[in-house]
């Protein structure tokens, strides 16, 4: 006797979430650690105050895994590096 195989097609891909931030291939939490470096020495490329800059860019990325493009503002593409906050209320990430 046989028996009837029946097949199951797997779900369409559904589009990602309208919260996921993407610029150029950057999503927010797309990074690996270790791509860290460069682009905050992108970030800070601009300013006086390298040292801090690269201080603060490197660890709010270590916690964020994004950095936003540029090197000054674009904040919105990576809201975790935006809203951290400094105990007065300031922002912590360059």
């Amino acid at each position: 006797m046989l028996q009837a195989t029946t097949i199951t097609e797997a779900p369409a891909p559904q589009p990602q979430g309208s919260n996921n931030h993407t610029m150029n291939g950057i999503t927010e939490g797309s990074l690996q650690p270790q791509e860290c470096g460069p682009r905050c020495s992108t970030r800070c490329s601009n300013t006086q105050y390298k040292k801090p800059c690269l201080f603060f860019c490197q660890k709010c990325c270590a916690k964020c895994l994004c950095v936003p493009p540029g090197t000054y503002g674009n904040k919105q593409f990576c809201p975790c590096y935006n809203n951290w906050k400094t105990k007065r209320g300031g922002p912590k990430c360059p």
